[in-house]
């Protein structure tokens, strides 16, 4: 299977049926031998295209990662930037938000966290949690000190979405890319990875109580993720439902988009003037000597 990123994109304007969209598809790759070498080719290009953005200095990335429990998210971050010079990568991991953070605005914690020109960003989930979990658990909204609840429960979702799709148009416009991840994992999935965690004792730190609870609300999560990709995958800042029944093909189908993205800004190095040329020369000369 030959890797096209529109595959998987989701279209401005698309509404989305999760049920129609595959948790897994036929395998990019025939072995793992042949995985490992086009995963190590697609680090390398990566690595090729974040020295240049870091040089060129003229945009910055934002990836996004949002998925259900054990769908691959710490995986695929891992696999598929591994080549990254550090010094050019964040990576920020949101989870509950702290007493101070609920004082601010939706967008507060993450926003402040957004990549500089040169780098590339990394959110392990993001602000779209608060038109997910709070979706799926309106009882949050309550702790966010939200005015004017409970009557704008009904409206606050569009509302968020209008926000959101504001704030990523004028990232875009400012130089900063945005692209989406959905790791779709079906339940059946998720359920053999859980076990898997209970049975191997060096995975147990990454299973949770509080993971088989939330599994419970399975079709609310859907839902909420179908409301939200088909309101905010814009051309500015598409989505992307990538199946992740398959770690492996999830992977190579991630960092194929990533670089498609980088090499899309057509990127160059700063050009040297005639007079920084003649000046490094001249140095040059000293040190030959």
């Amino acid at each position: 299977m030959k890797i096209d990123p529109k595959d998987f994109r989701v279209r401005e304007g698309d509404t989305v049926d999760l049920a129609k969209w595959h948790t897994k598809v036929a395998d990019v790759y025939k072995s793992k031998h042949q995985y490992r070498k086009m995963l190590a080719d697609h680090v390398d290009r990566l690595s090729a295209q974040q020295q240049l953005l870091y040089a060129s200095n003229s945009h910055a990335v934002l990836l996004i990662f949002q998925a259900m429990d054990a769908a691959g998210k710490d995986g695929a971050i891992r696999h598929v930037m591994s080549g990254i010079n550090p010094q050019g990568c964040q990576v920020f991991s949101f989870k509950h938000p702290s007493a101070g953070e609920l004082q601010h605005d939706f967008l507060w914690r993450t926003t402040r966290d957004m990549p500089e020109r040169g780098r590339i960003g990394i959110f392990n989930r993001s602000y779209y949690e608060e038109v997910l979990v709070a979706r799926v658990h309106p009882e949050i909204l309550r702790n966010e000190g939200m005015p004017g609840l409970p009557s704008k429960t009904k409206t606050i979702w569009e509302s968020r979405y209008r926000s959101i799709n504001d704030l990523e148009r004028h990232l875009d416009v400012n130089g900063t890319r945005i692209v989406k991840f959905f790791l779709h994992l079906s339940k059946e999935e998720q359920r053999l990875r859980f076990l898997q965690r209970i049975d191997e004792p060096d995975k147990n730190w990454k299973f949770s109580q509080a993971d088989i609870e939330e599994r419970a609300f399975w079709p609310d999560y859907m839902k909420a993720y179908e409301k939200c990709l088909s309101a905010t995958s814009t051309a500015a800042a598409p989505w992307y439902v990538v199946p992740a029944d398959d770690k492996e093909n999830a992977r190579l189908i991630v960092s194929e988009i990533v670089l498609e993205t980088l090499e899309g800004l057509k990127m160059s190095y700063p050009a040297t003037s005639d007079e920084r040329r003649g000046a490094l020369l001249a140095i040059r000369a000293r040190l030959a000597k």
